[in-house]
C-alpha cells in the first residue's frame, strides 16, 4: 500500500485532527482569557483598556520567546516515544523543568524592567500610569505560564492533549470569577481596577501551573517515564539539546509577530481609519489562525513520532498531510473572506470608511490564508524533524528583509498605504511557506539525526 494513498492521507488526517481539534481549543483559551480581561477592564474606563491594550502586546513579544523554549519538548518527547526510549521521555520533561525555571525567570525580569520604559513610548500619563504597574504584575506571571507550558508540551508530546485543553478552558471562568472580585471589588474586595486583571491573571495562571503539574506527577498515568530518576544527575547534554531547539523556535515566532507589530505602527502612520481597518482584518486572520497553529502542534507530535521509527515514507506522510490539511482548509477560511468581506468588518464597527478598506485588506487576508497555514505547519514539521536553525533565518529574511521593506515601499512609499503593507506581509508569509515545503521535501528523504 502507498504512504501516498487516498487511504493513508484520510488515515493520516484523522491522526492529525485528533491531536490538533484539542490542541487548537485549549490555545484558544489562552486567547480568551486576554479577550474577557479587555471586555471587564473596558468597562471601567478608556484609560484602562488602553493600557492593556499596550502591555497585552508588550507581554507577548516578549513571552513567545519563553513559548519557543517549551517548544522544544514535543518532538523530543514523541521522537523518543517513537523509537521505543521511554525512559528518555522522563528525562527531557526533568531537564525541561529546569530550563524553563531558569528562562521564565529571566523572562519575567527582562518584562519587568521593560516596564519601567514605557513612560518613554509617548503614551499618556494617565495610561502610562496603568501600564507600568500591570506590566510589572503580569510579569510574574511569565513563571507559572511557561511552567505550565512545560508539562503541556509533555503531555502533548505524548498525544495526550484532552487534559491541558480541559484546564486552559476552565482556566477561563477562575479568571473571569476573579476579575469579578479583583476589578470591582465584589464580595468585600477592594477595587483594583486594571491591576486586579494582572493579579487575577497571576492567580489563574498559577493554578494552571499546579493543576498541569499535578496531573502529570500525582495521576499515576505517568510514574513509569521517572521510574529510577530520583538520583539521576542533570542531563547536560539533554538540555543542550533543549535550548539548540528552544531558542530558534522562540525567534521564529518572534520574527513572525514583531513583524506584525511594526506593520500596525507603519499603518499607523497612515491615519485612525487605515489603522481600525487594519486591526479588523488581522483579528478575524488571528481567528482562523489558531486553528492551523493546532495542526502545526499537531505535525510536530506526528513528525516526530514517525521519525523515531526511522520509517522515511511514514515520516513524509505525516509532514506533508499536515501541509495538505493546513491548505484545505485555510483555503476554506479565504473563500469565506472573500465572500463575507463587506459583513465580517460590520462586526465590529458601523463607520463606512473604515468598513470599506477592511473589506479590500479581507481580499488580500483570503490570498494568504493558503500561505499563511503552510508556513505555520512548515515551521511545525520541521520542528518534528529538529530542524529549527534554517527555518528561523528564513522566516527573519523573509519578514524582516523582503516582507517589512516591500511593505513599507508600496505603502508609504508608492502611497498604497494598509494595501501595500499587507502586500508585502503576504510576499513574506508565501516566501516562507514555500521555503519550508521545500526544505521538508528534502530532509525527510534522509532522516539520519538521533
Amino acid at each position: 500500500m502507498s504512504y501516498f494513498s487516498l487511504d493513508t492521507i484520510k488515515s493520516e488526517s484523522r491522526k492529525l485532527l485528533k491531536l490538533a481539534v484539542p490542541v487548537s481549543i485549549g490555545q484558544l483559551g489562552h486567547v480568551m482569557m486576554g479577550v474577557v480581561d479587555s471586555i471587564m477592564v473596558g468597562k471601567v474606563g478608556a484609560a484602562p483598556l488602553a493600557a492593556a491594550s499596550l502591555v497585552t502586546g508588550l507581554f507577548f513579544l516578549i513571552l513567545v520567546l519563553g513559548f519557543g523554549m517549551t517548544m522544544a519538548i514535543p518532538p523530543l518527547v514523541a521522537y523518543d516515544k517513537g523509537s521505543g526510549n521511554i525512559k528518555q521521555c522522563g528525562i527531557v520533561l526533568r531537564e525541561g523543568f529546569i530550563v524553563n525555571t531558569f528562562y521564565s525567570l529571566l523572562l519575567m525580569m527582562i518584562i519587568v524592567l521593560a516596564a519601567d520604559l514605557i513612560p518613554y513610548m509617548n503614551q499618556t500619563p494617565e495610561v502610562t500610569s496603568y501600564a507600568v504597574s500591570y506590566m510589572k504584575i503580569l510579569g510574574a506571571s511569565a513563571v507559572p505560564m511557561i511552567l505550565f507550558q512545560n508539562h503541556r508540551s509533555f503531555v502533548e508530546g505524548l498525544s495526550d492533549v484532552t487534559p491541558p485543553m480541559i484546564i486552559a478552558v476552565a482556566a477561563n471562568f477562575l479568571n473571569a470569577f476573579l476579575n469579578w472580585l479583583l476589578i470591582f471589588g465584589n464580595l468585600g474586595f477592594q477595587p483594583l481596577g486594571l491591576d486586579g486583571a494582572g493579579y487575577a491573571t497571576f492567580a489563574t495562571r498559577f493554578l494552571m501551573m499546579l493543576s498541569m503539574i499535578g496531573y502529570v506527577h500525582l495521576s499515576g498515568k505517568y510514574s513509569f517515564y521517572f521510574a529510577g530518576q530520583s538520583n539521576r544527575k542533570i542531563d547536560i547534554k539533554m538540555i543542550k539539546k533543549i535550548v539548540r531547539l528552544g531558542i530558534p523556535s522562540g525567534f521564529q515566532h518572534f520574527f513572525e509577530v514583531s513583524a506584525f507589530s511594526f506593520a500596525a505602527v507603519m499603518i499607523g502612520w497612515m491615519g485612525t481609519v487605515e489603522l481600525a481597518a487594519h486591526q479588523i482584518a488581522l483579528n478575524l486572520a488571528s481567528v482562523t489562525f489558531m486553528i492551523v497553529m493546532g495542526i502545526s502542534s499537531a505535525g510536530t507530535i506526528r513528525v516526530a513520532e514517525e521519525a523515531g521509527t526511522h520509517i522515511i515514507e511514514r515520516t513524509r506522510t505525516a509532514g506533508f498531510t499536515a501541509l495538505l490539511l493546513s491548505a484545505s482548509i485555510m483555503a476554506c477560511n479565504g473563500i469565506m473572506f472573500f465572500l463575507l468581506r463587506k459583513v465580517l468588518p460590520e462586526f465590529y464597527i458601523s463607520n463606512a470608511e473604515v468598513i470599506e478598506k477592511a473589506s479590500v485588506l479581507l481580499i488580500i487576508a483570503a490570498l494568504f490564508q493558503i500561505f499563511d497555514g503552510v508556513q505555520a505547519s512548515g515551521l511545525g514539521i520541521l520542528r518534528g524533524l529538529k530542524d529549527v536553525k534554517i527555518p528561523m533565518i528564513t522566516t527573519f529574511i523573509s519578514y524582516w528583509a523582503i516582507g517589512i521593506p516591500l511593505g513599507y515601499f508600496l505603502g508609504i512609499g508608492i502611497g498604497l498605504n494598509a494595501v501595500g503593507v499587507w502586500i508585502g506581509l503576504m510576499t513574506a508569509l508565501g516566501l516562507v511557506a514555500a521555503t519550508l515545503s521545500l526544505r521538508f521535501n528534502f530532509l525527510s528523504k534522509n532522516i539520519l539525526y538521533d
